[in-house]
Parts: C-alpha cells; sequence; structure tokens
C-alpha cells in the first residue's frame, strides 16, 4: 500500500524534475547553471522545471540546514503529546495561537497536529539554548489554554555531544529521490 500511495505521487513527476530535487536538496545554493552541468541538460531547462516544481509545490522552500550547537542552541527536542480531548472546533484557534507564540519564541521547528503511534497525537520538534529554556517550552505547552494535554514524553538530544551517528541531512534521502521510478 506504501509502495502504491509512493509510485503514484511519484508518477506526477518525470526522472528530471526527481534529479533536480535531489540536487537541490543537497545542496540549494546552486545556480541553475551549476545545475545544468550536473544535470547535462541546458540552464533554461533547469530554471523552466525548477520554476514549475515550485508552482507545483514539490519545492516549497531553499533553506540552510546550520550547525545548531553553534548557535547556541544545547537542546533538540522531540516531545510526544498526547491530548485529553481532542475538539475540532478548537482546532483553527489552536493552530493560529501556535503561529503567533511561535512568531514571539520560535522553540518548534515542525508541529504536526495529527499523528498517530507511541500513544500521542501530536509531535514537535524544537531547539533550545539550555535545559531551563527547554522547560519552560514544556511549561508553555502544558498552560495552554485551548490545549488539554494528558500526557507529554520528550527525547532530548545533546547537540554538543560529538559522537552522533548521523548530523541532521537531507543528502541521504536526496540520493534516494534521484533514484523512484516514475513509471
Amino acid at each position: 500500500m506504501h509502495d502504491q500511495k509512493r509510485n503514484r505521487r511519484c508518477c506526477d513527476v518525470k526522472e528530471l524534475e526527481l534529479k533536480l530535487i535531489s540536487a537541490l536538496m543537497k545542496n540549494s545554493h546552486r545556480s541553475d547553471r551549476e545545475l545544468s552541468k550536473t544535470l547535462h541538460v541546458s540552464q533554461p531547462t533547469v530554471t523552466r522545471i525548477r520554476r514549475r516544481l515550485e508552482e507545483q509545490g514539490y519545492i516549497r522552500e531553499y533553506t540552510a540546514i546550520p550547525d545548531f550547537g553553534k548557535l547556541g542552541f544545547q537542546i533538540m527536542s522531540f516531545t510526544l503529546i498526547k491530548l485529553k480531548k481532542d475538539d475540532p472546533e478548537v482546532e483553527t484557534k489552536i493552530r493560529e495561537q501556535l503561529r503567533q507564540s511561535l512568531k514571539k519564541k520560535p522553540f518548534a521547528t515542525f508541529f504536526a497536529l495529527n499523528g498517530l503511534g507511541a500513544r500521542a497525537d501530536r509531535i514537535a520538534v524544537a531547539f533550545h539554548q539550555n535545559y531551563s529554556e527547554y522547560l519552560d517550552y514544556i511549561e508553555m505547552m502544558k498552560q495552554h489554554p485551548l490545549v488539554n494535554i494528558a500526557e507529554t514524553t520528550s527525547f532530548l538530544v545533546n547537540l554538543a555531544d560529538s559522537h552522533h551517528f548521523q548530523l541532521l541531512t537531507f543528502s541521504e534521502i536526496a540520493d534516494y529521490v534521484a533514484t523512484m521510478r516514475t513509471e
């Protein structure tokens, strides 16, 4: 079933488009001229395909992945959240209030409001300068007036640890994207 969904989604994208997406995932800073040499097509072809992929939403943004530790963050948290009761009428209000509060103090980099597994229905991935800031973040979530939290569980990553298995990168998945079947 998952392969069928992946293949169906992939069918709308041609092989060259997948290779371009892969190249951009590895380094979005590259120029269309540089990409055209790598992909063995003309620069106008790369520009046209890139623009179409952006318009169709395959490429949402271009961004860098910094060394968060060097930027002063000591902790990355993965917080699983289980709500006591999920009120669909309040969902829109919660999303808007979260967006506003995250603009003031952008703890979370990824916040999924619907999920499944690990006895949770929400997840937040966030970066913190220290443990005290992490605790403030958890307290902020628990005291949100519209969110009725039953339980939170966090997995904390020490960003200063030099023994991580693999650093955050999209290079591996980019290699896989480049080889996805388009039939």
